[in-house]
């Protein structure tokens, strides 16, 4: 078996009849049938082969198989983007009258899935705290069908034990999910620890470089024949081309990962301790609250470090303002270090109450630590912190 490096370089759709080096991007919305008795075939699904690319594409099934061995899952989808891949892998899987238990620190969007939109559909849910699992047990209802949750948290870092949770969801009979954008598969692999189902955002880490929305739902043969059913009809497919990017990005995920993980530990190293800092969060530094449980599950930390300014809202905005080299914008895993100020933008439609209660507050930002030379990246921000005092 060869490892993650080597697949996910040699993996690669069936060269054509032009012999190529480097897989072609299949631009086409359908294929040809040699005959009406295949076309009959193919849509009985008697034999395997593209239809439509809305169904599959030699593109998309190039990543899905690419991303399957970095995981260790049994069969995968490719959607449009990482909150088609949450919603997809929710709504195929549960129906009305069915509950959800989350762990409540969750990315914005998927609060608002599990809060506003699939109570609509008579599905509800229940958030529980990393720091009361042995009330857990507690929280189930009869109803229960789904454990959903993220780890590491965006954007609080916090760290669930995976082993914990595949052996919490086998002993009531759950559906584990688990939202692997911020570790990625070269850092964690959920399935592991029993995670029927894995979640990404690849606008993230997996492209890595800004360029082109796309999310992944993989997991159990069984499960995802249901996600597929699901994804086929409601239409939540990739571009040939944003697979085709993806799928060309697996191949340098794990060099990228080991300079995001080598930057970022220095950077939260080096600001740990800061007296115009609170408080400074990164999986692995040793003052995490769960370091030993991240270092046993993940191979490093992650390119993600939360810190807290003195001076709450006005602190953080006028720190963001004078940055010069990091970019102010939404997004995370990019090539280039990424400051956001998660209270007024991407949770900003959570109550003060609930930011409070995952430990978002007005003073924190986010900083995704890009491949920059780690000491660039240590100017700007400490030059930052000068200028907002």
């Amino acid at each position: 078996m060869s490892r993650f490096e080597t697949d996910a370089i040699r993996i690669n759709a069936s060269k054509s009849i032009q012999r190529e080096h480097s897989s072609p991007i299949y631009l086409t919305s359908s294929f040809t049938f040699d005959s009406a008795e295949e076309a009959r075939q193919m849509f009985a699904e008697e034999i395997e082969g593209n239809i439509y690319s809305r169904y599959s594409n030699p593109n998309s099934s190039d990543l899905i198989q690419k991303v399957c061995a970095a995981e260790g899952t049994e069969s995968g989808i490719a959607t449009s983007s990482g909150m088609a891949a949450m919603f997809g892998s929710i709504a195929s899987l549960l129906q009305q009258g069915d509950h959800i238990l989350a762990s409540r620190s969750l990315f914005g969007s998927t609060h608002q899935l599990l809060t506003r939109i699939f109570p609509k559909w008579g599905i509800t849910s229940t958030y529980g705290d990393i720091s009361d699992f042995q009330h857990w047990d507690k929280l189930i209802q009869p109803n229960t069908k789904m454990l959903f949750i993220e780890t590491p948290s965006n954007p609080g870092l916090e760290i669930i034990d995976l082993e914990w949770a595949g052996k919490f969801a086998a002993a009531h009979n759950l559906i584990l999910v688990v939202d692997n954008c911020f570790a990625t598969p070269y850092l964690q692999q959920p399935a592991k620890w029993g995670a029927h189902i894995v979640t990404h955002s690849a606008t993230k880490y997996i492209d890595g470089q800004g360029r082109v929305l796309g999310g992944l739902i993989l997991g159990k043969k069984e499960l995802i024949k249901e996600v597929e059913f699901f994804t086929r009809q409601t239409g939540p497919s990739i571009s040939p081309f944003n697979a085709w990017i993806l799928s060309k990005s697996m191949e340098t995920l794990a060099v990228r990962m080991d300079r995001h993980c080598e930057n970022a530990l220095k950077v939260a190293s080096y600001f740990e301790g800061n007296t115009e800092i609170d408080f400074v969060k990164y999986p692995f530094l040793p003052s995490h609250p769960q370091y030993e449980l991240a270092k046993k599950q993940m191979k490093q930390g992650g390119g993600i470090i939360t810190m807290t300014l003195k001076g709450g809202l006005a602190r953080s905005q006028k720190f963001i303002d004078s940055l010069e080299m990091v970019s102010i914008t939404p997004n995370l895993g990019d090539s280039r270090s990424i400051i956001t100020h998660p209270a007024s933008t991407t949770h900003s439609k959570l109550s003060v109450e609930e930011r409070a209660k995952v430990g978002i507050s007005d003073g924190l930002v986010r900083l995704s630590v890009g491949l920059e030379h780690y000491e660039d990246i240590i100017q700007d921000v400490e030059r930052a912190l000068e200028k907002s005092k």
